[in-house]
């Protein structure tokens, strides 16, 4: 199942991507009383486990034929695909090729940080340069959507806790990053978590080590890899996170970004993020996430 968030009058809505367009499952689930238990947010949708997304897809099949609750995903103001998880924890330095880039050590176990909710961006959304940075920098990287309460599981049991991915972008202050040894003050300025457009249930995505991952800055191909590159793969990112932290339904894990970020470039050809410009993070079977960067 492939499934959005979108912007409905004054509340985010759940949408889910068909053939014909994008199902308004609200609207849906109104035509009859026995859909009373449609999950009607994302945030249902993943705390209902795999009865709700059942019912949901019960729901789709039921109404296909009623054009009037499908609408074009060009006519919707995407939210970000999940719009309020709990945790939006991040690992750094997770591809061979990027730590080679920066000249820097494979990490012996995953280094994390976090985001906070106010970095939240959805597909299509503008996302502010900060007025105190002037080095601001792409990270296409897979998100990982937790879809049950996840504590100490072990690496084989790990994908098992998994809802589903998304495309992400990890915008990076690198100059605020680096002012000290901790990376947060550059890394959950406003806006600077782009994720979507869609959520994909994990049936649909399948090995999530085996991807393709590319970034376009103004069409220009920048980032061409593959997440087989990562230092610690997802079932050993969820394992390790889960030894030290609860994971609830909803919470996204960034997984790392490969080689290509401007940071990795030598000092003469480093041009960093400006005004106006498009940023399209493409992760196979996943879409293509767009934000355009505008100055604050």
């Amino acid at each position: 199942m492939i499934t959005v968030a979108f912007h409905k009058q004054d509340r985010i809505a759940l949408g889910v991507k068909t053939n014909k367009g994008i199902l308004d499952v609200q609207a849906a689930a109104a035509k009859d009383s026995e859909w009373r238990g449609v999950p009607a947010t994302v945030e249902a949708l993943l705390a209902g486990g795999v009865e709700s997304r059942q019912l949901l897809a019960r729901l789709t099949d039921a109404v296909y034929g009623e054009d009037s609750l499908f609408h074009p995903e060009e006519e919707l103001a995407f939210a970000p695909a999940v719009p309020a998880p709990s945790k939006i924890i991040c690992v750094g330095l997770n591809y061979k090729k990027h730590a080679d880039e920066c000249n820097m050590a494979y990490p012996a176990t995953p280094i994390l940080f976090s985001k906070f909710a106010n970095a939240l961006a959805g597909h299509q959304e503008d996302v502010p340069i900060p007025a105190a940075s002037q080095k601001v920098d792409y990270e296409a990287e897979l998100a990982i959507v937790i879809g049950q309460t996840a504590s100490s599981v072990s690496k084989e049991e790990a994908l098992s806790y998994v809802y589903g991915y998304c495309s992400a972008n990890d915008v990076s202050a690198r100059d605020l990053q680096f002012t000290t040894s901790q990376w947060l003050l550059g890394k959950t300025c406003d806006k600077f978590c782009p994720i979507g457009p869609y959520l994909v249930s994990a049936e649909e995505v399948g090995d999530p080590d085996q991807l393709q991952v590319r970034t376009y800055v103004n069409g220009e191909l920048r980032q061409n890899s593959n997440t087989s590159d990562m230092i610690f793969s997802c079932p050993e990112i969820i394992s390790y996170i889960s030894q030290h932290m609860t994971l609830n339904p909803g919470d996204v894990i960034l997984t790392g970004t490969p080689e290509g970020v401007i940071t990795g470039f030598p000092a003469e050809q480093q041009v960093w993020l400006k005004d106006g410009d498009v940023v399209t993070v493409e992760i196979e079977k996943l879409g293509q996430l767009t934000n355009t960067f505008r100055n604050a």
